[in-house]
């Protein structure tokens, strides 16, 4: 495996985006285990897009006006409902002490919907990964699959670490009433600007 492919995803992955920024607001008012559910469902909607680039489904996005409109304008409405949601406080940061198993997996599918939603997460597949693919490659597939893997397992490992340093303060923060209604605001805005960046997105 290249450094140069090593590097370029680190890069990537380490850009704040929808994903980093959810982990981060789960982490302060869900805690270490909250952090690792957002990171998995993060990382597990990556999924859909390495599928969707092997089968050419991702070409079909980049090729189709109706297709590419159509899966942008849905991540557009969730990021909105997120922000919302994060101010009504029964978002991403709603203040819940403990986390039971449905809390986590709630944590997980919000997580998933993030990235598959994100139609520029397919093309990045498609035009990325490519590159780090010798044209005289015996199994071209295997290898795509064993680049994606390698950026899953570096996405998880990025996001675990934020969001447990986000963690580790959030007994200062969730104290704080009017630093929680700052962060509320902060973070539906950065949901409403990722959402609006997503809107003017072009294939």
């Amino acid at each position: 495996m290249s450094f140069a492919f090593l590097l370029t995803s680190l890069i990537v992955v380490v850009s704040p985006g929808t994903g980093v920024l959810y982990t981060l607001a789960t982490a302060l008012t869900g805690g270490a285990r909250a952090a690792v559910a957002a990171s998995f469902g993060c990382t597990l909607g990556i999924v859909p897009a390495m599928l969707a680039a092997m089968v050419g489904f991702a070409a079909v996005l980049h090729a189709s006006a109706l297709a590419f409109a159509a899966l942008k304008w849905l991540g557009v409405g969730y990021l909105l409902y997120m922000a919302w949601q994060s101010l009504r406080e029964q978002g991403a940061l709603s203040v819940e002490p403990r986390k039971d198993g449905a809390a986590e997996a709630r944590v997980i599918v919000k997580g998933f919907l993030i990235n598959i939603l994100n139609p520029k997460l397919s093309i990045f597949f498609l035009a990325f990964l490519p590159q780090f693919i010798a044209g005289d490659e015996v199994h071209p597939l295997a290898r795509m699959l064993e680049l994606s893997a390698t950026f899953m397992l570096m996405t998880f490992v990025v996001f675990v670490m934020y969001g447990l340093f986000a963690a580790r303060v959030r007994d200062h923060v969730v104290s704080r009433p009017k630093v929680m209604a700052w962060l509320r605001r902060a973070f539906a805005g950065g949901f409403a600007l990722l959402g609006a960046k997503l809107a003017f997105a072009e294939r």
